[in-house]
């Protein structure tokens, strides 16, 4: 197979000599003519260097590939490739080979500037007030972005409900969009957990005492877990979409982690509250603590749905 060079070499090798015929005309031909000549200058040290080595003129080798590893900001790849074949075509020729290959220079490594504190995330706390006759425990509060893009959290991990004396323990469990709640039966008897919240409506199934069945939530908003065959339990996963979250303890106090300063909208969702509670807030070095509320203005259910719908008599239940 006749390769470019060969076919270069038969037609005609422009040679040493430099410069090469490229025409100038403007400042952007000078530029272009100098970074050809000095490409042409590194090929053919390096080609001409090769073909004396390959016909046995050592001292001719030796010559070009010294020349070449003169050249200023040499790349290193090419440093690498051509000094151990300098080394030793000098060695074969007589005489003192060049040295072995040097590490290039790098610029010291800069150790990461902090963030200013402008820029540098903080935590926002503060106390929930409200939440009726349960009070503010188990309220979810979350941050959503208003002077830029929320970014969407990352799924959490090991996140479990348990069955445990015809309760859900936690009765509210907060997650992230896109994560797997395990539901595990505790107690000596059966449990069929399934919700009706669209679009995060489930029925997991009837299953016994020590095994568990698992669900994933993709889209943000409270679900209502209930039990197919006990009639009093209910409680609630509250999926949010943002990496900004906490769940009030029970006097209400909250606490969110890595915020970045900026224009917030904090919304404030409980589950005796008839709608998600919100107020814009300002991140900011200078921010104190915040003084959310939320409404308990939603009584108890007229009735406990079965998994069609249809109302069931808790007094039945056991």
């Amino acid at each position: 197979m006749v390769t470019a060079l060969t076919l270069w070499l038969l037609t005609g090798w422009p040679g040493d000599e430099m410069p090469l015929p490229v025409t100038v005309k403007g400042p952007e031909d000078l530029q272009f003519k100098a970074s050809a000549e000095r490409q042409y200058l590194v090929f053919n040290l390096m080609v001409s260097g090769r073909l004396a080595w390959e016909r046995g003129d050592w001292a001719v080798a030796a010559d070009k590939f010294e020349q070449l590893l003169k050249v200023p900001e040499l790349p290193a790849s090419v440093d690498a490739a051509v000094r151990p074949f300098a080394i030793e075509a000098r060695q074969k020729a007589g005489g003192t080979p060049v040295g072995p290959l040097a590490p290039k220079p790098t610029e010291p490594v800069k150790p990461a500037e902090p963030a200013s504190p402008a820029k540098r995330p903080l935590t926002v706390a503060g106390v929930v007030s409200g939440g009726g006759s349960a009070g503010p425990g188990g309220a979810v509060v979350f941050m959503k972005r208003l002077d830029g893009p929320t970014p969407r959290p990352k799924p959490g991990k090991g996140r479990t409900v348990v069955q445990k004396d015809k309760r859900f323990e936690p009765r509210v469990l907060a997650v992230t969009v896109g994560t797997t709640v395990d539901f595990r039966n505790d107690d000596p008897l059966f449990h069929n957990v399934f919700s009706l919240s669209r679009p995060n409506d489930f029925d997991l199934g009837l299953y016994k005492g020590g095994t568990s069945e698992a669900k994933t939530f993709d889209t943000a908003g409270a679900v209502q877990l209930l039990c197919n065959i006990h009639s009093s339990m209910q409680g609630y996963v509250y999926v949010v979409d943002t990496p900004w979250f906490a769940q009030a303890d029970a006097a209400g106090r909250f606490t969110i982690k890595g915020v970045p300063p900026g224009e917030y909208e904090v919304r404030v969702w409980h589950e005796l509250a008839s709608k998600v509670s919100s107020t814009r807030v300002k991140v900011d070095s200078s921010s104190g603590p915040l003084a959310l509320s939320v409404d308990g203005d939603k009584g108890a259910p007229a009735f406990v749905p079965d998994k069609s719908g249809k109302p069931r008599q808790p007094q039945l239940g056991y």
